[in-house]
């Protein structure tokens, strides 16, 4: 199988191309992702130190996280296959005056282009979104350097998430349209640390990533039953 050009669901794409214009509105539909941004980017940071590293965002959607790490000093690429979010996220960046290197490829690709070549690679928000998460978990390990850091987040395979993530929040609260998520795609931590131990990757850490949609406040916790993240290490 080609992952380069099939690991990609074209109606995941259409539907984050659609919602590029709402990537910087933080009470729009991506208002989530930015009370959830400040606490990503302290896990990351305080674990892996963004300064002077050579960073990769995988599934960089508007640049949310790119543009927050490259803030603090990471040397960020950023890659997604939604061109209208890409072009969102570089002119944000423009805007602002911050340097970040946005592109169109597919994370197998860009494996097989630039081998061990980051310091640090995060994948946040994304692999619910594909259909062979495996896939970008290789990818991912392929991209960093021995020595290095990866960083995922998705969201948890239960009833709680299912009753929270879409009951909750796609049809009673609408704080994300609906259809944003579907449940047979949600990953266990099981699941993800499995495919991680695959990719020749240690995992370091898993937590929880709590979100409260009235309190619009999100933190750090043990509780991993909805949205989580996880930090692998690539042996030298």
């Amino acid at each position: 199988m080609n992952t380069q050009s099939t690991n990609v669901d074209p109606d995941e794409i259409s539907k984050f191309a659609s919602l590029a214009a709402t990537w910087w509105n933080p009470d729009g539909e991506m208002a989530p992702l930015h009370v959830i941004n400040p606490v990503r980017l302290r896990y990351v940071d305080q674990r892996a130190g963004l300064a002077n590293k050579r960073v990769l965002d995988v599934g960089c959607g508007g640049g949310l996280l790119s543009e927050a790490m490259a803030r603090v000093g990471a040397q960020v690429t950023g890659i997604d296959l939604a061109e209208e979010s890409l072009t969102v996220a570089a002119q944000h960046a423009a805007d602002a005056g911050i340097e970040i290197d946005y592109r169109c490829i597919a994370v197998e690709e860009m494996a097989e282009e630039q081998p061990g070549s980051f310091d640090i690679v995060t994948c946040m928000e994304m692999l619910e979104h594909v259909p062979d998460p495996s896939s970008i978990i290789q990818a991912c390990a392929r991209l960093t350097k021995p020595g290095g850091e990866l960083f995922f987040s998705t969201i948890n395979r239960n009833p709680k998430s299912y009753a929270l993530s879409i009951l909750g929040a796609e049809y009673l609260l609408g704080l994300l349209p609906r259809g944003t998520h579907d449940y047979s795609k949600f990953i266990k931590p099981s699941e993800l640390s499995r495919w991680g131990r695959e990719a020749r990757l240690e995992l370091i850490d898993v937590s929880g990533l709590i979100y409260n949609p009235l309190l619009k406040h999100c933190r750090l916790g043990r509780d991993v039953d909805v949205n989580y993240l996880m930090h692998c290490h690539k042996p030298e």
